[in-house]
């Protein structure tokens, strides 16, 4: 998921500003996105495939049908930084009741596609080592801290790519349209972590009727580990827009079966008849890792080879050689090893 598992939760301090950890972390199965990145040379591939339905009682249609979502995401040049590339593709069958022969139509495109990077511009992880826990006392450790409310917070830019005449966006509207969200994350005690997103899609785009085609997402996930494996979560998404405005809620969770692998699975549905959605996901997340850490070294002007060959020296230091030179020859100096 896009949250980190309860094991990760208690390392994320010990990696200061860094946001590589060992276990992989997800976006997946909620719609929402971390504030963190995946990490300097990661690859994450992110996908799933999901059952819809729909029925639409006061215009009397339905559809049914198939789909799959999936993210591509890298790490580049600094921890902060992540490139995103996902969609999501949907075939489905459009049965049409209003009039007195029911008529199917069969569709097929992409719901969405879009490119762009994710940047973490606060992160309070920073300042995990002022922090310190309390050697001497549970309950300190347990207490609640204000600075906890402090959430880590990414901004996103980036495009999205629509086709003409796709059924799944105003009528009219193709090509590049610029994208921005704005990510929060809180990482709270006992595996609990709260993701919140805004964003706002093709900006500036207009449709066949000159009406604004641009539409605001806003999303909160709330997720909680348990133990090392398992993580269980629960999300509400709304959409606003003049094409499309909905409240979807979402119940799930996810396995971590290896360190680089998780599997999940997802409910969605809504409380409306305009129309009513259900939807059933199944996924994957699989991460190449080639992250590498940093070797930071402190410049004190000797260097490491010379470091380990002063330590290794095996000379002999004589004194009083000099002082004997001129003396009796039978004086055996005095040695000394230093080791």
């Amino acid at each position: 998921m896009k949250t980190y598992f309860a094991l990760i939760l208690s390392i994320i301090p010990l990696f200061g500003f860094a946001q590589y950890t060992d276990v992989i972390n997800s976006n997946r199965p909620g719609a929402s996105k971390s504030a963190y990145a995946v990490g300097v040379n990661v690859i994450q591939v992110e996908a799933g495939i999901y059952y819809v339905k729909e029925d639409h009682i006061p215009l009397q249609y339905d559809v049914s049908g198939v789909g799959t979502n999936f993210a591509a995401r890298y790490g580049l040049l600094w921890e902060p930084l992540e490139i995103i590339v996902d969609g999501n593709f949907q075939t489905d069958t459009y049965t049409d009741y209003s009039s007195t022969i029911d008529s199917d139509y069969t569709r097929s495109n992409m719901k969405y596609f879009s490119m762009g990077a994710k940047y973490l511009i606060y992160d309070p992880n920073k300042k995990a080592g002022e922090d310190k826990p309390n050697l001497y006392s549970w309950k300190a450790n347990r207490k609640f801290k204000w600075s906890r409310l402090i959430p880590a917070v990414s901004i996103y830019a980036g495009a999205n790519y629509d086709t003409e005449f796709n059924p799944y966006t105003p009528y009219g509207i193709e090509g590049f349209s610029p994208k921005v969200s704005i990510a929060t994350q809180h990482n709270f005690t006992n595996g609990w972590v709260f993701i919140m997103n805004l964003s706002k899609n093709r900006i500036g785009m207009k449709d066949s009727s000159d009406e604004d085609a641009s539409d605001l997402q806003y999303i909160f996930t709330l997720t909680h580990g348990f133990g090392e494996k398992w993580v269980a979560f629960g999300e509400y998404q709304g959409i606003k827009s003049n094409f499309y405005a909905d409240d979807l809620f979402r119940l799930g969770g996810a396995y971590l079966w290896k360190k680089n692998l998780q599997f999940d699975t997802a409910v969605t549905f809504n409380v409306k008849d305009t129309p009513t959605v259900f939807n059933l996901s199944f996924g994957a997340s699989y991460r190449l890792d080639l992250h590498k850490d940093k070797v930071i070294s402190e410049d004190n002007g000797t260097s490491a080879k010379e470091e380990a060959e002063r330590l290794n020296n095996k000379d002999y230091y004589k004194f009083g050689e000099d002082e004997d030179k001129d003396k009796n020859k039978d004086t055996a100096p005095t040695e000394y090893k230093m080791d």
